[in-house]
């Protein structure tokens, strides 16, 4: 137990030395950020599909998989502890209709524990919620510098979820998730000269916002079997709309730009009286979410799913901010995807005992742009890589997708993820019956 408490230790330091900035996409200016997958590498793998669950892997999208499948020693008297953490690894290509670029990022995206008891099961974890990380520069028409917006943050989510087996075949959950993080936004309107020359002092504003919030999740699931060797399982969650307390502060600076590199260095501020106008502590509105999937499968053998979302996004609100031709809109999303394993008790063979992912997802994010949609698709692959006792895997996944458009005067981004994931399996608490 003392070595497995040492991995964890090691897990957390690793969280904390991991690269923060969790985007480089522009559409994280608005709201509260780029929604996060908010799973683990094997869910994502399979297209987001979150409807399926084993002995051995986590499953931090619905609750009701916390109590698991979990295998049981040859002695029935301990199942195993289960433990995750995984990264991520980005780049993204952005393209405009006159401009184009590409931007890399690493980033942390979970870290999960799952303890065993009885009929019950208990998950602890960490993720990151949503991620706001962009540097957007506007040009007139003779190229010259006229705005420039930089922001950086997010939100990140702890949760304690409980899973319990009501029967074999069905079984609920519920988390308690605390939403936490900050959001620092800043924007300068550069002013120029009558020969295009920017002025040596300039005016900047500055946003910054510390958000946190409870909220929950419910989630159920209900297996049965087929001509008694298929597996139909049926998933469903639930998250209900709720609010977050957003302290805010607002800044205006005189500064001074080197016109060489860019650089803004403060000479005065000001601190605005957001007490006067009720905006120094604000509430801010996420939506509610549900979630339906539906799949059939043979055990450690093959299965395939299908899962539908739908995000009240248009409920939305943060009356700190108001920005131009953009709304929220009511939201969607559509996974397909399922695994394959060769042969999982092959004794030679290591390539037949490896789970071979892949799956597609469509959704709308429920941004809309100068009366533009904002829509994103993936295309995902993955394997899961057996290592050690107990069901240990080395879960390794890609993704290739885009966001957006070049309509509109938008930007498209086309993206190429990589994540990676470690998922330990041990008995922590097994009793020794020989000395």
């Amino acid at each position: 137990m003392i070595k497995n408490l040492i991995v964890v230790f090691v897990a957390f330091i690793a969280v904390n030395t991991f690269a923060q900035q969790g985007t480089v996409s522009p559409y994280s200016f608005y709201g509260i950020g780029t929604l996060n997958f908010r799973g683990t590498v094997e869910n994502r793998s399979m297209g987001g599909l979150s409807i399926y669950n084993d002995s051995i892997q986590l499953n931090l999208r619905n609750p009701a998989f916390h109590t698991g499948n979990n295998l049981k020693s040859f002695n029935d008297e301990s199942r195993p502890v289960r433990f995750g953490v995984g990264g991520n690894f980005n780049n993204t290509s952005l393209k405009t209709q006159n401009a184009s670029s590409s931007v890399a990022s690493t980033t942390f995206e979970y870290l999960a524990l799952n303890l065993p008891a009885g009929k019950f099961g208990f998950t602890l974890g960490l993720i990151p919620f949503s991620s706001v990380g962009y540097n957007l520069q506007d040009l007139n028409d003779d190229g010259l510098l006229t705005n420039r917006y930089e922001g950086e943050g997010g939100l990140n989510k702890v949760f304690l979820g409980v899973g319990y087996s009501v029967s074999r075949n069905f079984r609920v959950g519920i988390n308690l998730d605390y939403n936490f993080g900050n959001i620092e936004n800043s924007s300068i309107a550069f002013v120029r000269d009558n020969e295009g020359n920017l002025l040596q002092f300039q005016t900047k504003q500055s946003n910054a916002s510390n958000l946190s919030g409870l909220n929950y999740t419910l989630g159920a699931t209900y297996s049965t079997k087929f001509k008694e060797k298929y597996d139909l399982i049926t998933s469903a969650t639930f998250k209900p709309q709720s609010n977050l307390t957003s302290l805010n502060e607002r800044v205006f600076s005189t500064i001074i730009v080197n016109p060489s590199t860019g650089a803004d260095s403060e000479v005065d501020r000001i601190d605005a009286d957001l007490e006067g106008s009720g905006l120094a502590e604000t509430k801010l509105t996420l939506p509610s979410r549900f979630a339906f999937g539906a799949g059939i499968g043979e055990t450690h053998k093959w299965f395939l799913g299908a899962e539908y979302s739908l995000l009240q996004t248009s409920k939305f609100a943060n009356p700190i901010v108001n920005i131009d031709n953009t709304t929220f809109e009511d939201s969607y999303g559509i996974a397909v995807g399922g695994f394959y394993i060769p042969d999982y008790n092959a004794f030679k063979g290591y390539l037949k005992r490896v789970v071979y992912r892949s799956g597609f997802r469509y959704e709308t994010t429920g941004l809309n742009i100068n009366n533009q949609s904002i829509d994103e698709f993936g295309i995902t692959f993955g394997v899961g890589l057996p290592i050690g006792r107990y069901g240990t895997n080395l879960n390794i996944g890609f993704e290739y997708g885009q966001r957006g458009t070049t309509s509109q005067n938008l930007i498209k981004e086309g993206f190429f993820n990589t994540h990676i994931s470690l998922t330990l399996n041990d008995r922590w608490f097994e009793r020794r019956k020989y000395n």
